[in-house]
Order: C-alpha cells, then structure tokens, then sequence
C-alpha cells in the first residue's frame, strides 16, 4: 500500500528563531548591541576614509588593508541589525530573500576574512624579505590580481555553496538559528540527501583554512627567519610590528570560530549561549579589527593624527592667518 507524504505548502514568509531575553532586560540588551554596532561601522568607516584621502596610507599594503574594513562592515551589518530588530520588537519574521541574501553574505564574511589576511601575508613577506625588489614586484596590476582572487574564490566557492542548497525542494517556514546561515536554509527542505551539501561545505571550510595557514604559516616563517638573520634590532621591532596587526585578527578570528563550533558540541550548553557564540563570529572581529589595526599600524596612527591636527587649525584660523600675510 502506498503511503502518500504530504508537505506544507512552502511560503516566502518565515518564522526565524529569536534570543530567550527576560523583558527587563530586551532594552539594556538592544542598547549594548546598538552601540557594539555604531561603534564598529565608525571605526571601520574611519580607517576606510583614512585609506582613501591620505596620501600616507596610498601604499601596496593599505590598498589590500583596504579590503580588511569593508568586509568587517559587511559581516556585522549583515549579522547584528536584523538580531536587534527581533529582539526590540519582539517578532521573528524574516522573509526568504533577504534571508538568502544575509546568509550569502555572512558565508562571504567567512571566506573573505581567511583570503584576505593570506594576501596581506604576501604582501608583508615581499617587503621585508625582498624589500629592494617590492615595488617591482608588488606593481599595480599585480596587487589587484591579489585583491581579486581573494574576492573572486571566495565568490565561487560560496556561490556553488548556495547553488547546491537551492536545488532542494522547500516545505518547511522556520529557520532554527537567529540568524539565515546555509545549514538553516538546508533544514527548510522536505527531507531528501543532503550527503554532496555537507560534503561541499566541510570540503570548502577545510580549503579555505589550509590556504590560509599555509600561506600565512610560510610568509611569517620567511619573515622570522629574515629577522632573525637582521643585525639591526630597530629593523627587526619594525618587521615584527608590520605583522604583528594581521597575526592578531587571525587568532582572534580562529579563536572566535572554535568557540562557536565547540558550543554545539558541549552537551547541556544552552541553546541562547550557542547562539550568542555564532553571533561572535560576526561581531567581535569587526570591532577588534579596527582597534588591533589602529595600534599596531604607525602609518594609520600618523594619519589619524594628521587629520585630527587639521580639523584642530580649522579654515577660520588659516584665513587669518593669509590676511595677516596679505
């Protein structure tokens, strides 16, 4: 006898998952996130226009730097917001293409993050083990063919992501997680093989992560060891430094995302805490980055300063001071 299953007719309406926050504090926990927020577009909006308006920082190095900001802004603009709207109001509803639309960006954020720091890491390794040849190395042309792939592979890699997960017939309207992400968009389907997603999505994180040490890992052994070669302690604490800024992120980052992957493997651990260790990934580094990079960089921190200095004379004081010449 055949059984017939039948699904639930699927809608672009979904319910998404929403944060367990005792109604004293939903205010003090939107107002926290708020400021995490503004906090971060400022500063990463702040080293983006240092970027582009100092002559300073138009070097080889800032214009892969460059890039750091402007995913950091994407990854926590298209994490936290949509969180903080839910927990202000109160609802949980999302609508399916601009929960596609977060989850592909949130899946770029990740990619991104590990091509990117392994360019800087090339960068870095040509300047300080061939510094008399980096200009002729590190040409125009050649540091946008860096900041291409980096961008490029992580488009392919995540678009062939999503095109699997899209293949797959939709019934179901909740996403299990507080925010879109692949794997909640996989569980909205009827059922069926999921063996090539999961394989494709482990195959493609494992990738990134060799890439990325591996390039890391040499670049920063060449650096050490061109180091330790140096008589000049100065040339030696100021070839550290320039490293010391794209080290820190990628600890931070690594430590970040084995938080978050060991939470859903502890048993007991709260489903809230799980959750808040997956929001981290998307909000720490992007508020950390800006300040690691505004330490630790002394041609961000010279004009940082500059700018400052100048806003300090202001235009009234500098046409006083052409009327007195005059």
């Amino acid at each position: 006898m055949a059984v017939n299953l039948s699904y639930p007719t699927f809608t672009f309406n979904l319910k998404i998952a929403k944060f367990d926050v005792h109604p004293k504090a939903i205010y003090p926990v939107f107002f926290f996130g708020t400021l995490i927020y503004v906090f971060s577009v400022f500063c990463n909006g702040t080293i983006l226009g240092l970027i582009i308006t100092q002559r300073i920082l138009h070097k080889p190095m800032f214009y892969i730097l460059f890039s750091l900001p402007l995913i950091d802004f994407i990854g926590i603009t298209s994490a936290l917001p949509r969180v903080l709207v839910d927990i202000i109001t109160g609802t949980n509803d999302v609508y399916y293409p601009t929960c596609v639309l977060q989850a592909f960006l949130i899946h770029m954020y990740g990619g991104a993050i590990l091509f990117l720091l392994a360019a800087m890491s090339i960068d870095r390794y040509i300047a300080i083990c061939n510094p008399l040849r980096y200009n002729s190395i590190m040409t125009p042309g050649r540091i946008c063919g860096l900041i291409a792939l980096a961008w490029s592979l992580d488009l392919v890699l995540v678009l062939v992501l999503f095109s699997l997960q899209s293949r797959m017939e939709k019934c179901n309207s909740f996403i299990a997680n507080v925010y879109c992400d692949n794997p909640s968009l996989l569980l909205l389907s009827c059922g069926g093989d999921f063996t090539v997603n999961n394989i494709y999505g482990l195959s493609i994180t494992a990738f990134m992560q060799v890439i990325s040490v591996s390039v890391q890992l040499y670049s920063y052994m060449q650096i050490l060891i061109t180091c330790i070669k140096q008589t000049h302690s100065d040339s030696k604490i100021k070839a550290v430094n320039t490293c010391m800024a794209q080290i820190a992120t990628f600890f931070v980052f690594e430590i970040v995302t084995t938080i978050a992957i060991l939470s859903y493997r502890i048993p007991n651990f709260s489903s809230s805490a799980q959750r808040i260790c997956g929001l981290m990934i998307y909000t720490v580094l992007p508020v950390v980055n800006p300040i690691i990079y505004g330490m630790k960089t002394k041609d961000i921190r010279i004009a940082f300063f500059l700018v400052l200095k100048r806003n300090k004379i202001g235009p009234g004081k500098n046409t006083s001071v052409v009327q007195s010449r005059k």
